[in-house]
């Protein structure tokens, strides 16, 4: 049986909206144990990358692989 491109494809989506999550659950963690300012800093900006990066980089993966129109 041939392996389905598109099943690869909607695994990598899948793996970057995992990866995005848990990048910020790693920023809520900072934020909220974090002792100094720097750490709170830190914590929110992986946070606000971690969302603009789940918003962002999947549809960029979905438009890259969309199959050509007839």
């Amino acid at each position: 049986m041939a392996t389905d491109p598109a099943r690869a494809r909607w695994f990598a989506i899948v793996a970057v909206r995992i990866g995005c999550t848990l990048a910020a659950v790693l920023g809520i963690v900072l934020l909220a144990r974090g002792e100094e300012t720097g750490q709170k800093l830190l914590g929110a900006a992986i946070v606000v990358v971690a969302l603009w990066s789940m918003a962002i980089f999947p549809r960029a993966l979905a438009r890259r692989w969309r199959s050509p129109r007839p």
